[in-house]
């Protein structure tokens, strides 16, 4: 099996603390001034933040019955095969290899070099005015030079890479409550801006609009699932796992609310509308331009957390690919002297690098945001099967509400999005359908005939 060459090393701590760095990354410290923009109601920003951390807990909850009963490398793809078919596992690896980490890692990094530029001005200034380059291109630099150096530090092992994650996370949930705490007791906000604002649009266009809000929302969100994909590197999975997806989850609501209802504190709607550095505009507001340049600086290295995440999770994912013959060989390479699927992570970040270079932080979070809320809707689904396959395995509280609830609220998001935003999703839906004849192709060079799930071959 593709899991024997990964060793277990990682406990409760460092799995739950991956779980809250894979969600608390560009999407809580970006996305609000971009919901404001279309919801122009404050009281409905922060409904629809604890609608997504409900979603989201659901699928925690599923995804822990499933990672307990299968705790192998990969998440998805390897449910996916081992439930329905190795075709479908497939596809899910690679939205993950085209959009779903690879893109994180872009939408990360661009949101590192939006804050850092917002303390730092004269940097991109500089570049301006001395005729080397303007300042979207300085801060694409910027961003491609982070993926870069957290790439080199996860190429040298797991366990140097948890350490990092560790700290990182740690500090990262400490700037949170900083902010949160500091803000609502500095006294310089006002309750008024939560009367602000107009409404959202009448009708179906509202309706529109909430659904690509809340797309956005559980792009925040994502990353609840992120154990799963070391389920191979888990001590004790069927216990450690899937309290490390609720644990971390319930975590990230609590401060995801804290933190939204501190912006809309020190944020007119107005004000607030098409800003992605929320969080530097709101630290502004309550203490002054000296705090907007800090804490700027503050949340710009605090989004190294999320992308040393996903660098970490997305190449175990190509790696079981490449195990089963269904993606390139060279990408199951194990490193001798780290122990890390050296390979996978270097094209990884490649991808992340071009994707850096390809569009808006905006169009990258919707194409995101889409591609990556099909396959985990049909992972949920299969909760059921499982639990009538296999009787024997763990059993969470909640079945089947919390599947219903995450079934259809992911149904309707999809739906309402593709209407609102109809470009980016049609190319999200392409990324997915040109997966099919990738499939076959890989199989056929493989001669694989079982399930890639199942099979070893092509090693």
């Amino acid at each position: 099996m593709a899991e024997e060459k990964l060793q277990r090393r990682l406990g409760l701590f460092p799995s739950t603390n991956i779980v809250i760095a894979n969600m608390i990354g560009a999407g809580i410290f970006t996305t609000s001034g971009l919901l404001m923009a279309g919801l122009n109601d404050p009281v409905l920003m922060l409904v629809l933040w604890a609608v997504g951390g409900l979603i989201a807990l659901c699928g925690a909850f599923s995804y822990g019955e499933l990672g307990a009963a299968m705790p192998g490398a990969g998440g998805e793809y390897l449910f996916l095969s081992k439930l329905y078919h190795p075709i479908f596992g497939f596809l899910s690896g690679w939205v993950s290899f085209l959009v779903g980490f690879s893109a994180p890692i872009a939408a990360s990094a661009m949101g590192f070099s939006e804050y850092f530029t917002r303390a730092v001005p004269g940097f991109t200034l500089w570049f301006e005015s001395a005729g080397i380059m303007s300042p979207d291109v300085t801060k694409k630099l910027i961003s491609i030079s982070v993926i870069v150096i957290f790439t080199w530090i996860h190429y040298r092992g797991i366990k140097t890479g948890a350490r990092i994650q560790n700290v990182l996370t740690i500090m990262k949930v400490a700037l949170m409550v900083v902010l949160i705490m500091g803000g609502l007791l500095s006294g310089k906000g006002d309750m008024s801006n939560f009367s602000s604002g107009g409404g959202v649009g009448a009708g179906f266009a509202g309706w529109k609009t909430i659904g690509l809000s809340l797309m956005w929302i559980m792009f925040a969100y994502s990353g609840w699932n992120a154990s799963t994909y070391l389920g191979a590197e888990i001590k004790n999975p069927s216990r450690i796992l899937p309290r490390s997806l609720i644990y971390g989850t319930g975590i990230v609501i609590i401060l995801y609310l804290g933190v939204n209802f501190l912006y809309v504190y020190g944020i007119n709607a107005e004000e607030m509308k098409g800003v992605i550095s929320v969080g530097g505009l709101a630290m502004g507001n309550l203490f002054g331009k000296s705090a907007d340049i800090l804490f700027s600086m503050i949340i710009a290295f605090a989004l190294f957390s999320s992308l040393s995440a996903f660098i970490i999770i997305g190449p175990r994912v190509y790696y079981s690919m490449a195990r089963d013959g269904l993606f390139f060989k060279s990408v199951a390479k194990i490193h001798k002297r780290f122990q890390v699927p050296s390979n996978s992570i270097v094209l990884q970040c490649i991808i992340a690098v071009v994707l850096v270079f390809s569009g808006t932080f905006e169009q990258i979070l919707t194409y995101m945001g889409f591609a990556l809320g099909i396959f985990p809707v049909l992972t949920v689904i299969g909760v059921f099967k499982q639990r009538m396959t296999n009787p024997g395995a763990l059993r969470l509280p909640g079945y089947p509400v919390t599947q219903i609830i995450y079934i259809l609220a992911g149904l309707m998001i999809l739906t309402l999005s593709f209407m609102e935003r109809p470009v980016e999703s049609s190319i999200a839906s392409l990324t997915v359908i040109v997966g099919i004849p990738a499939y076959y192709l890989f199989k056929r060079t493989s001669g694989m005939e079982s399930t890639g799930a199942q099979s070893d071959n092509g090693l």
